[in-house]
């Protein structure tokens, strides 16, 4: 399930940087009890003024691509704080960030 979970959450892109929120590394973890799902997840930075509209939609783009998870909480988590070392190749790639 949690495979899952992260797959759906790729639909969700930072409109800022245009990178899935799971190849920014910004998904810390994905908790499944049962038909409820907990996401741990961070901003780039503190001050990210998108916060709001980001965490709403990797709660929507869970809820609609797992309609048997009768919960899905998302939770906007600082520790450990981000840094670009948590992208993912395809991110630091599309970035033009390189290896």
């Amino acid at each position: 399930m949690q495979d899952a979970i992260r797959r759906a959450l790729r639909l969700v892109t930072d409109p800022e940087v245009g990178v899935n929120i799971v190849d920014l590394g910004l998904v810390y973890d994905v908790v499944v009890d049962g038909d409820r799902a907990l996401i741990r997840l961070t901003m780039t930075s503190a001050g990210c003024p998108l916060h709001a509209v980001i965490t709403q939609q990797a709660a929507a783009a869970v809820r609609a691509n797992l309609p048997e998870l009768r919960e899905v909480e998302v939770e906007l988590v600082w520790e450990p704080a981000w840094t670009p070392a948590m992208m993912s190749p395809a991110a630091r790639a599309a970035l033009g960030w390189g290896e």
